[in-house]
């Protein structure tokens, strides 16, 4: 069984990252067709030499501050929701990277989240050199309230120090500021991702829409009923094994970090809740067979209907369907990991300021 470091917000530590592939422009779009915070998600897994150094940073923070092992310590392993989605859905990076070649042919439609940021952005930007050059930082109350802290941080490292422990302090405090700015521009380069993601769910959805339409004008009642609920129950049952798997994931965490002074009526209900949770997940599991079964059905009933093309568009609308979403939420487990991080960093130097 793989499972990945607590610290890791990329990838698998095992994982190479893919060399990138020169791709034919398309017709009709241009450069770079993607905003410029629309950042391939693809991407945003690969490993960088930024990601070692903040595993180095972490180890030795960790070393000399043990209260956040938990959170930071890259040796320790967790299980995650993808781990117990694996082999569920087949994953498909390729699929991924042809659903980004179709919405770059799309016309651009502005974020309405970008729009509500840059309402949030003044008087955020004067204070943004004082701790990082990332320009995410600008954009939000939440963000400036960081480089705040940032900067009262630095304030006080700048004050002279009087005890005799001051100097390990003083580089510990200023380990955990470099973890910080560095967790931060991978937070940066996560939620860019997640903008470039939701991006590729509306192009899908579009899709969709165009593929129900076809269909409703085609096929008989009784089967356009089919259609509409297999696709109703594809989301459905998406989420379910992603809730089951995050559920399950979370008490198995917990059950591996047990230790001795763990009373057995603590110990009993996790394992009652561990082995509720795997009972339901084999139930959401036999849901999923019997979607893919029913998949085949329409399938076969719409290949009776539609044009090679517009069955094409079907067939790649239901696969995206279910990978976005799964893209979805791995990306969003990532920045909470992340925030979580970036707290307990935040917390630990209160102390320190006090």
């Amino acid at each position: 069984e793989q499972s990945y470091s607590r610290f890791c917000l990329y990838s698998r530590e095992d994982a190479e990252p893919e060399p990138p592939r020169p791709s034919a422009p398309t017709p009709g779009a241009k450069d770079g067709g993607a905003s410029p915070s629309g950042l391939s998600y693809l991407r945003a897994k690969e490993r960088t030499a930024e990601d070692l150094k903040s595993e180095e940073l972490a180890r030795e923070i960790v070393g000399k501050d043990r209260s956040l092992a938990e959170i930071l310590d890259p040796g320790v392993k967790m299980r995650t929701t993808m781990d117990l989605m694996e082999g569920i859905f087949p994953k498909d990076e390729h699929l991924l990277e042809e659903a980004q070649q179709r919405r770059k042919l799309l016309p651009k439609v502005p974020s309405p989240r970008g729009a509500d940021e840059k309402r949030e952005e003044p008087g955020v930007p004067a204070a943004m050199s004082l701790a990082t050059n990332s320009t995410y930082y600008s954009t939000s109350a939440p963000k400036a309230e960081l480089l705040i802290k940032m900067k009262d941080l630095q304030e006080q490292q700048q004050e002279p120090e009087d005890d005799a422990g001051s100097d390990v302090d003083h580089d510990l405090a200023v380990k955990k500021q470099e973890l910080i700015e560095s967790i931060s521009r991978k937070l940066q380069v996560l939620r860019e991702a997640r903008e470039s993601l939701l991006e590729d769910i509306q192009a899908n959805s579009a899709l969709g829409d165009e593929v129900e339409a076809i269909a409703k004008d085609v096929c008989k009642p009784n089967e356009f009923d089919k259609f509409r609920m297999f696709i109703g129950d594809l989301d459905k049952v998406v989420n379910l094994l992603l809730s089951l798997s995050g559920r399950l994931a979370r008490v198995e965490n917990a059950l591996n970090n047990l230790d001795d002074s763990t009373s057995p009526g603590d110990r009993q209900s996790l394992l009652e809740k561990q082995r509720m949770l795997i009972q339901q997940h084999e139930d959401a599991k036999e849901l999923k067979e019997n979607l893919d079964r029913r998949e085949r059905v329409v399938l076969d009933i719409l290949a009776s209907y539609l044009s090679e093309e517009s069955l094409a568009d079907y067939e790649h609308f239901v696969k995206m369907k279910s990978a976005l979403i799964i893209e979805q939420r791995e990306l969003e487990d990532k920045i909470h990991l992340g925030e979580e991080q970036l707290k307990c960093l935040f917390d630990s130097l209160q102390p320190e300021r006090a």
